[in-house]
């Protein structure tokens, strides 16, 4: 089932008989982007589960929110759009603008690795019509590339982790009132991380997880949940294919050793999950950094 029919922001704007959908693409990693273009329209979002960071590219200047009807939107304006949070909007004129779709568990890996943060404990602030050159231009060159050509899928791929990492470096702040429950200590949490990272080309069990913390394999799978946001197993995936992706960065590498070195079985065992989670072979994330890896400033800032 594509991702798509799960986001109710793109499925909202899709419905509408005002918006037109230039272009969208699934990039792994629980993210998706779409480019946009609409006129005269009026939209609510109803507490999506996903989070939307949005850039308006041209026009704008009749947008407004229900709730805020005195501000208005511009070429080059940022709206972050938190899950579970409604918003309701006016489009006068016409607007063209693109949309960054990420998932909840996308949110809280960056938490644990960008912020070293429980993802329990950290909201991401709503804004609307921010001004922020920096992330604007992400945007722009994120419409630059072809999204469907493969190599260039790629590329795309790695803005979108890197506009996510500046998202949480500048919009991410601490939940008021929130006690969390449940989830591992903060020193468990940093000693799990850091055993995890230095071990990845080993094999890492439940039960050796697990025996860290003095946990039942039952308790440990519940209480690691709870404070990384995704089961042990998708953590340690997640943080495999990282360090893979830096790895295929260099060409001297062995496509065989570099799978071996993130704890992969075998190449091919590498290659199914690599092209299951990215969306291309490790040959082709390769060969896409080393033909086009100009057309993006910096590296993956959550996936690294």
């Amino acid at each position: 089932m594509s991702r798509l029919q799960h986001i109710q922001v793109f499925q909202a704007l899709n419905s509408s008989p005002h918006a037109r959908l230039e272009q969208s693409a699934e990039l792994g990693d629980g993210m998706v982007a779409a480019l946009w273009s609409n006129h005269h329209d009026a939209q609510e979002y109803q507490a999506p589960s996903h989070h939307t960071l949005s850039c308006y590219l041209a026009g704008g200047t009749g947008t407004f929110r229900r709730d805020q009807p005195g501000l208005k939107g511009a070429p080059d304006k940022l709206c972050v759009m938190p899950a579970e949070h409604p918003s309701a909007w006016v489009i006068n004129g016409e607007i063209r603008l693109a949309h960054l779709y990420f998932s909840a568990e996308q949110f809280a890996l960056g938490c644990v690795g960008l912020l070293d943060r429980e993802p329990r404990e950290m909201q991401l602030r709503e804004h609307t019509f921010l001004d922020d050159p920096q992330q604007a231009r992400r945007f722009r060159r994120l419409i630059e590339l072809d999204w469907h050509e493969p190599g260039e899928r790629l590329l795309t791929s790695a803005l979108a982790h890197e506009m996510l990492g500046h998202a949480l470096l500048t919009q991410v702040g601490q939940r008021q009132g929130v006690r969390v429950k449940g989830g591992l200590a903060a020193h468990q949490r940093r000693q799990l991380r850091d055993y995890i990272e230095s071990h990845l080309a080993e094999p890492l069990s439940l039960g050796l997880l697990a025996a860290l913390c003095n946990l039942s394999e039952y308790h440990f799978a519940r209480m690691f949940r709870h404070s990384f946001g995704v089961p042990p197993h998708q953590y340690v995936l997640h943080r495999r294919l990282a360090r893979a992706c830096r790895l295929l960065k260099d060409d001297r590498l062995a496509l065989g050793d570099i799978g071996l070195t993130c704890g992969f079985a075998s190449a091919s065992h590498f290659g199914n999950r690599f092209r299951q989670v990215l969306g291309a072979t490790p040959s082709v994330y390769r060969a896409a950094w080393l033909g086009a890896g100009e057309k993006v400033s910096g590296e993956s800032t959550t996936l690294r």
